[in-house]
């Protein structure tokens, strides 16, 4: 049986475990600071399976021994790194949780011992397998946009509704020292946009803490991105508002694409015609369902197959890296109070 970690324990933490539980054969190791582990959390899996395919520890060291193959780090950001290039030294191939890390720290020694050892590497990109997203790609790639103009995505989410039974100040999204910040932790949006469209070559931001939640990171964040065909896009991130909401409108010569999470519908406008249109979604779900998790599911399921046939994956670690240079130089733009060239 083939052994698996787990390393950490949030909410991301426990719906890897169960979705490899679910999903795999694995045994699985779960590495946690966590004094204990509430085992109501696998209620729905048998005993028999607990006991034959789940074990708790709280060495990395420890666990090593037994010779897991593959790792899921899903602990603090700011821990990625260091903990990843442990394990690739051990010739362990390694799902990370977005976003990649907080800083551009020791990443490219943990790509240089990626590519020697010729493993595996792979961020968490989960809205890559949201079916309105993958439809929404598909349609760029016919180009039936024609030349693309800007584009307007947009995250509202208010923080203490993420984990209603857990103190939002306790999370690693509230603390700076951990990685948090709205910014980096939905990275989501700047992932998919350069999943569309490549990387931007400049950015400018405005971010700040507003609120009067408790937390010492930023909460709010504009971003303008300008790609080399000079095509703009806006990004709007906050932790700030109820209703949750998301959305994606994409501009071009030919017409409009149009999403957002209420409808949960993709909409095409042709300029030509002058007529909307949905467009058919094949497996749609809304991200208030609770088949919300099926995307979780399909990352797994993607990242193992690369595992078994030795492919290269998407946002793997020379993808990642770009795409978090990204993010960083939009918290540096903030900084500096100007345009940054990437």
């Amino acid at each position: 049986m083939k052994t698996v970690l787990v390393i950490g324990y949030g909410s991301i933490g426990k719906r890897h475990v169960l979705n490899i539980l679910k999903n795999t054969n694995f045994k699985i190791i779960l590495i946690s600071k966590r004094q204990k582990i509430n085992l109501n959390d696998f209620k729905e899996i048998s005993q028999n399976i607990l006991d034959s395919r789940l074990e708790i520890s709280n060495s990395l060291e420890k666990s090593l021994l037994e010779n897991p193959k593959i790792a899921f780090i899903t602990n603090e950001t700011s821990k990625h790194i260091s903990i990843a290039i442990k394990l690739a030294k051990k010739g362990i191939d390694v799902f990370i949780e977005k976003p990649l890390s907080n800083s551009l720290n020791d990443i490219k020694q943990f790509e240089k011992i990626i590519n020697k050892n010729k493993l595996i590497s792979m961020i968490g990109c989960n809205f890559r397998f949201f079916p309105p997203f993958k439809e929404i790609k598909k349609l760029l790639n016919k180009k039936i946009l024609g030349k693309i103009y800007s584009i307007q995505l947009e995250n509202n989410s208010y923080l203490p509704d993420w984990h209603p039974y857990e103190n939002y100040q306790k999370g690693y999204a509230s603390k700076k020292n951990l990685g948090g910040g709205v910014t980096l932790t939905q990275i989501h949006e700047l992932d998919y946009l350069c999943w569309f469209f490549g990387l931007p070559v400049e950015v400018t931001t405005v971010m700040d803490k507003i609120s009067d939640l408790k937390i010492n990171v930023d909460d709010i964040s504009e971003s303008i991105l300008k790609f080399s065909n000079q095509s703009i896009a806006k990004i709007h991130l906050d932790f700030l508002q109820r209703p949750f909401y998301k959305s994606c409108k994409i501009t071009g010569s030919k017409g409009i694409v149009y999403w957002n999470s209420d409808e949960n519908k993709i909409k095409l406008y042709n300029s030509k015609k002058r007529k909307w249109n949905n467009h058919t979604i094949l497996n749609n779900y809304k991200l208030s369902s609770n088949k919300i998790n099926q995307m979780y599911v399909d990352e797994l399921l993607y990242f193992l197959n690369c595992v078994k046939k030795r492919n290269l994956p998407m946002n793997n670690i020379s993808e990642a890296k770009t795409i978090l240079d990204v993010a960083l130089s939009m918290k540096k733009s903030s900084f500096l109070k100007k345009t940054i060239r990437i």
